[in-house]
């Protein structure tokens, strides 16, 4: 099977507008004068970081669900997960400068009366290690359960179903105070990442810079994964898994193989998205995250992978505006948005743009065709 180029047009846009928004953010932040029009306020970066990793985070999806048919409801348990591996480096870097002063106990384990750490918070004083458990542990997750479930042969609607218990399950055991993970508190007041202020404005803007170059990298992944045969076979499994099977393909490799990638790229927004809102507390689990992560791709348009990024950059922005305005009926809208877009725009905004663009080329082309030349009867 024929692969094809890495580099395609929308991989150029794609990669020009994230080059585009890495130097203008820190640019308008740093260099426009406060009163300026184009002047981008230390309180909108990190929010605009926010957004770029739930960017990330429905890539992450769309390679599963636009891909191989995989649609899972529970990916926002691999981005808690990733965020509380990085919230516990986070942790461990406050030391003495805690409410209580220990040098060794996070406050809240202080508070619990705890008298010694746990076992699975040693290591994570060092960034390195940090960093590995905020790709490890969502994948080791998605190994795990995939495995089961795939080797089960379960597909569909029961599938979305499972992950969805998987990351309600986690929400509840999360809660738990005696989980040494904060309760319903989670992990906060954090001080510093790498020596640096947290809260300072230069960290942010390397935060912000960091995130977008983690989006680009992982488009660019996801655009050589789906344009190898391996992609090949996944949009094979997402069509005609039975057929795909009966030519001698071991399907539930490639959808373990796939769905782990998809949670450790998951775990990699959630690792940068913690140090940029400053928590992360049990209420990522919730399953109605993950189900918002399924409109964004959506919205955008699944099965594309520039179209996620779209639809979460939207959706989160309109998000951000209703709260602020209308609280009440953000939800309402949120409903409504999934609705029209399923019955009007089945392929989402870049589908349906890309549908316009075509048509008004075919129109074009049209239009410029020359007329038949007629030869005269000899």
């Amino acid at each position: 099977m024929r692969t094809q180029s890495l580099f395609d047009r929308q991989t150029t846009l794609v990669l020009s507008l994230l080059t585009a928004a890495a130097i203008l953010v820190p640019a308008m932040n740093v260099l426009a004068p406060p009163g300026s029009a184009l002047h981008l306020s230390d309180h909108l970066v990190p929010l605009l970081g926010k957004y770029v990793c739930f960017a990330l985070l429905a890539l992450s999806v769309d390679l599963i669900w636009g891909f191989c048919g995989i649609l899972s409801l529970g990916h926002g348990a691999f981005f808690a997960l990733g965020g509380y591996a990085m919230g516990m480096y986070l942790m461990r870097q406050i030391g003495s400068r805690g409410v209580y002063g220990d040098p060794i106990l996070p406050d809240f384990m202080v508070f619990l009366n705890w008298k010694e750490l746990p076992w699975f918070w040693h290591g994570f004083d060092w960034f390195p290690f940090a960093a590995l458990m905020v790709l490890l542990v969502p994948g080791a997750l998605a190994l795990f359960f995939g495995w089961f479930a795939f080797r089960s042969r379960v597909t569909g609607v029961y599938f979305s179903i499972i992950t969805q218990a998987m990351t309600f399950a986690l929400m509840l055991a999360f809660f738990r105070n005696d989980m040494g993970l904060g309760g319903n508190n989670g992990l906060t007041d954090f001080k510093e990442i790498l020596g640096f202020p947290v809260q300072a404005g230069s960290t942010r803007i390397v935060l912000f810079v960091l995130s977008v170059l983690a989006l680009a990298g992982g488009y660019l992944l996801c655009r050589w994964v789906v344009g190898s045969t391996f992609g090949k076979v996944l949009v094979a499994v997402r069509d005609a898994e039975s057929r795909t099977r009966f030519l001698g393909y071991r399907v539930e490799h490639y959808k373990l193989a796939v769905f782990t990638l998809s949670a450790m790229l998951a775990g990699v927004a959630g690792g940068l998205y913690v140090p940029q809102v400053g928590i992360i507390n049990p209420s990522e689990f919730a399953p109605a995250n993950s189900i918002e992560v399924v409109i964004w791709v959506a919205v955008g348009g699944r099965g594309t992978l520039a179209g996620p990024i779209v639809g979460a950059l939207l959706v989160n922005a309109g998000k951000t505006w209703f709260t602020g305005a209308l609280p009440e009926f953000w939800l309402f809208a949120l409903g409504s948005l999934f609705v029209f877009v399923t019955l009007f725009m089945p392929r989402g905004i870049l589908g349906a743009a890309g549908s316009l663009w075509e048509r008004s080329s075919r129109r074009l082309l049209a239009g410029r065709s020359p007329e038949p030349v007629t030869h005269a009867a000899e």
